[in-house]
């Protein structure tokens, strides 16, 4: 499987604490199936006040000691990036994290506030399309306006998103409401990939093989295989050539 969204780098925002819970991590994703990662750090203004650099500087640090654990797990970094006025600038500096591609347009990983969709959300979200950025919102289905209101993901659908859904959303990880969005936002074919969001191994751990065998389950193999493999090799396969 192809994991797109999770905090494996160390010490750089609320994921792994340190190389050890990184390593732990690491063999973690291994172990449930994961074979390529895509390593995404918040990037949160006045939080986690990370850019494209010191991203770039604590994943080397950390495929470094893959080679030394000899974890068989190929990675590269990007990053979560909060909604906000300062991505245009990161744009406009060539210095906003990608994902990958998707049909000739760069895919840029952007989180909501969970409580609710910001003002204007749909205004950037038609500027990076209109300059060949592609917009993937990282799990909408977590988001509250969103679980009040289910037709507020139909309309950022229909505005031109991709959607990233969380693995332990439908493992039971998070709320029942969560949950729920989750399995609707699926019968309703609005998901484009599930990633792990993983955090730790207590309190968020890599959820991607209990996740995938309840979509088989629910709805075929086949979805399985494109939510977690076929598509996400799609947008970041350009990083493992």
């Amino acid at each position: 499987m192809i994991d797109l969204h999770c905090h494996l780098l160390p010490g750089i925002d609320d994921g792994a604490a340190d190389m050890a819970a990184s390593i732990a991590l690491a063999e973690d994703a291994v172990d449930k199936g994961v074979t390529h990662i895509v390593c995404t750090p918040h990037i949160h203004s006045g939080y986690f006040d990370n850019d494209l650099s010191t991203i770039a500087n604590v994943h080397a640090d950390f495929s470094a000691a893959l080679i030394e654990h000899n974890i068989p797990l190929k990675s590269h970094y990007a990053a979560e990036c909060r909604i906000s006025p300062e991505l245009l600038p990161m744009f406009a500096n060539k210095t906003l994290p990608y994902i990958g591609e998707w049909n000739g347009k760069d895919v840029v990983l952007l989180e909501l506030p969970h409580s609710h969709i910001p003002a204007g959300t749909d205004r950037l979200i038609g500027w990076f399309l209109r300059n060949n950025v592609q917009p993937m919102i990282a799990h909408p289905e977590r988001n509250r306006d969103i679980i009040a209101d289910y037709n507020k993901a139909l309309w950022l659908k229909g505005k031109g998103v991709l959607f990233q859904l969380t693995a332990g959303v439908l493992t039971g990880t998070f709320s029942d409401a969560a949950m729920q969005t989750g399995f609707k936002m699926l019968e309703d074919n609005l998901v484009d990939i599930i990633a792990s969001d993983a955090h730790s191994l207590k309190r968020r751990p890599v959820e991607m093989d209990k996740a995938y065998n309840v979509v088989s389950q629910s709805f075929g193999e086949q979805l399985s295989k494109t939510l977690f493999v076929t598509t996400p090799w799609r947008i970041a396969s350009k990083w493992f050539q």
